[in-house]
């Protein structure tokens, strides 16, 4: 089986999170383990993902009015830190992944969050906000979803997809959180010391969770074929080019939608914005079911056919917005697009680690989410764009549903996976 850990006094004996290696411990200690690592990465993705990146646009409004700035600044944030930090840091993180384990990688991570945000309480110029912008998303890259999910691709083989979907809920359970949590810090508050009391608590929260992750047994040992031992070799590969590809049109399409949805409601299709937030927490509630969902079907079929699944139902969600004003297509849309959305970030590791084992994982997911980065900052750009020139969204739809459809044929065209049992 792909993915499998060997330890060097056993030679060619193998071990799953069940199956200890010498020296582990019992069966018993090692599931206690890793449900801990499961557990702690859920914490860690909780407070990273969900409330250091997904809480920063609640205070947009807030620095807008306060400093004069436009919304064109204050947005541009996310999508210049990510073309500038993803791809000269994502690679390095990855090698510092599989050169000094995820647990260091993930101290620093959140350090780096939890600074950023108390900084942005104290920010006055726009430099300072792209700067402490730039050092959230350093966070990002050194805590978030990259070591996390080398993490558990390492300690899980017959549950990963499950225990994948089981931490992945900390980015929709934070998401959904942040938001109530920063209404009640800035009503007592004020906007400012409400940035700073949520670095705060992500440092108290998600420090003491990654101290308690454990690295795997024999963490670096591998069942990696041998064609793609050699890290020159499995960067070369068709398979990793069909990977990296596959990702980046299926997180263009995903994110071109998400990032465009609210105004695409409320100025577009004229609806109330109590409206609008319930559509919008629609479809981050069916991405919950879409990580547990997806999660359970990986452990369960070929994790191929999965990805294919996923990037389908973005693709066939998409022209529902076409009908926007009908309640019944805007309903069906926050099901079948959040439930894509859910599992289209979790499905990449599971599939790098069916085709390239364990080994080189750091480096390999470096490399494709900081692929995955780019398109995730572009494609929003383009949908607004062609907004703006054309007058309507019709055009930019069909784009991310192209988008969408060349990620499912570039999935369709990686190796064939087996079930997994």
């Amino acid at each position: 089986m792909t993915g499998q850990i060997r330890t060097p006094q056993a030679g060619n004996a193998e071990i799953s999170p069940s199956t200890p290696a010498a020296g582990a411990g019992t069966p018993a200690e090692m599931n206690r383990e890793s449900l801990q690592v499961t557990a702690s990465a859920f914490v860690v993705l909780f407070c990273i993902v969900g409330m250091a990146l997904w809480g920063l646009p609640f205070y947009y409004d807030f620095m807008v009015q306060q400093f004069g700035w436009t919304r064109g600044q204050v947005t541009s944030g996310n999508a210049l830190s990510k073309l500038v930090v993803g791809p000269v840091f994502g690679f390095f993180a990855g090698w510092m992944v599989d050169r000094f384990g995820t647990r260091r990688l993930m101290l620093a991570g959140i350090l780096m969050a939890g600074a950023a945000l108390i900084g942005f309480g104290s920010i006055s110029t726009l430099g300072m906000f792209y700067f402490f912008y730039m050092l959230n998303a350093l966070g990002y890259v050194f805590g978030g979803p990259l070591p996390n999910q080398v993490l558990l691709s390492r300690w899980f083989e017959r549950s990963r997809g499950k225990a994948m979907g089981f931490a992945y809920l900390g980015i929709g359970l934070g998401g959904a959180a942040v938001p109530w949590i920063s209404h009640t810090l800035v009503q007592h508050f004020g906007w400012q010391a409400a940035l700073r009391t949520l670095g705060l608590l992500i440092l108290i929260i998600a420090l003491p969770a990654a101290l308690l992750a454990k690295e795997p047994p024999n963490a670096k040992a591998s069942a990696a074929p041998a064609r793609f031992a050699d890290a020159r070799g499995a960067f070369t590969t068709l398979p990793f080019f069909l990977l990296t590809l596959g990702s980046m049109f299926s997180i263009a399409a995903v994110s071109g939608a998400q990032q465009n949805l609210k105004l695409f409601l409320s100025l577009d299709l004229h609806f109330a914005q109590g409206q609008a937030a319930r559509i919008l927490s629609l479809v981050l509630s069916f991405s919950i079911v879409g990580r547990l969902l997806m999660g359970w079907l990986a452990d369960r079929f070929p994790k191929k056919n999965v990805m294919i699944l996923i990037y389908v139902l973005v693709a066939v969600a998409i022209p529902l917005l076409f009908a926007g004003r009908s309640p019944a297509a805007m309903y069906a849309f926050t099901a079948v697009f959040g439930i894509g959305l859910g599992g289209d970030y979790l499905i990449v590791p599971l599939m790098t680690t069916e085709i390239f084992g364990v080994q080189l994982l750091g480096r390999l997911l470096g490399v494709i989410l900081t692929a995955g980065s780019v398109a995730e900052a572009v494609s929003p750009w383009l949908v607004g764009r062609l907004r703006d020139t054309t007058g309507s969204y019709s055009r930019a739809f069909l784009v991310l549903i192209g988008m969408a459809l060349l990620g499912a044929m570039s999935a369709a065209m990686l190796p064939g996976g087996k079930r997994s049992t």
